[in-house]
């Protein structure tokens, strides 16, 4: 037994819905006696997909003495619920940055010749963007070099037209590089060495108005979506930057929505795995553009 967090249901609010059970795909979660009851620890990651989907307010969780969880025997349900609920089983260990369940549970469908729907996915995604475009040619940007950089982009697209006006209330860019996301970015770029990296979910871009003043300013940056993109390929990408480059300090900025911590979470295990100790910090963006 191990002491972890693990649902907990209240009987007496519970009314036997039955519409948390389909939020659960690991099986955890069964209607017995006209209740809604958890049948198993093995199978509760207490990772709580289940949260919120309860009109009673029935759910909860709670850090207790438990089984420890049982990624195998779990995937065991999985499997037999079809390609959807693996799928959905997948995403919910990547969302929330468990990337040891996420392998075990890979390796599992590998062993019994199951196809990865993720990995099906990725097949069909489109191909990058083509190497001579300026839209990937890597450069560091000084207010100087706009106008080179605007005639690069014209000779890519000979129509395009770039349109700017200028008010009394702009604020300048803040933005030293090109490129940012992190699967276009090389090991090691010029700009990551000696730097302060900001490692930044892309939607934090949009939602905190002050990204630029606040968060950007003097530093070099990545971004990403740990919900859409491989977050096991951020850890190893992400390790080789740490290991390459003399990096000062990091400041992950990540959305509240749970799915963004899994960005989080890769950042730390590649700082760990880099064998290096460089000082992090966390900035959690609200969805109503509040900074924690």
């Amino acid at each position: 037994m191990v002491k972890r967090k693990i649902i907990k249901i209240n009987e007496d609010l519970c009314n036997g819905c039955g519409l948390c059970i389909p939020e659960c795909p690991e099986g955890a979660l069964q209607i017995i006696d006209g209740k809604v009851r958890l049948i198993s620890d093995l199978f509760c990651d207490g990772l709580g997909a289940c949260l919120g989907h309860c009109p009673q307010g029935a759910i909860e969780t709670e850090e207790r003495e438990a089984q420890p969880y049982d990624e195998n025997k779990v995937m065991e349900n999985i499997i037999k619920q079809g390609p959807n609920t693996i799928r959905a089983h997948l995403e919910h260990l990547k969302d929330h940055g468990e990337m040891k369940f996420l392998k075990q549970a890979i390796e599992f469908l590998e062993e019994n010749n199951i196809p990865n729907p993720l990995e099906e996915e990725s097949k069909s995604a489109p191909a990058p963007l083509p190497c001579g475009c300026p839209g990937t040619m890597m450069r560091s940007l000084k207010k100087e070099d706009s106008e080179n950089y605007n005639n690069e982009l014209n000779k890519c697209d000979d129509e395009a037209q770039v349109n700017s006006s200028t008010q009394s209330t702009k604020q300048s860019s803040e933005l030293q590089q090109w490129p940012i996301q992190l699967r276009l970015l090389p090991v090691q770029a010029p700009f990551f060495e000696e730097s302060d990296l900001l490692i930044a979910a892309d939607c934090v871009g949009f939602a905190y108005p002050n990204f630029h003043s606040e968060l950007l300013q003097g530093k070099s940056v990545v971004i990403g979506c740990p919900k859409l993109d491989d977050l096991e390929s951020y850890d190893e990408k992400l390790t080789e930057i740490f290991k390459h480059n003399n990096i000062k300090s990091i400041t992950v900025a990540i959305m509240e929505v749970p799915c963004c911590y899994g960005l989080k979470s890769a950042v730390e295990d590649a700082i760990t795995a880099s064998g290096k100790n460089i000082p992090l910090t966390t900035k959690v963006i609200s969805l109503g553009g509040e900074i924690n």
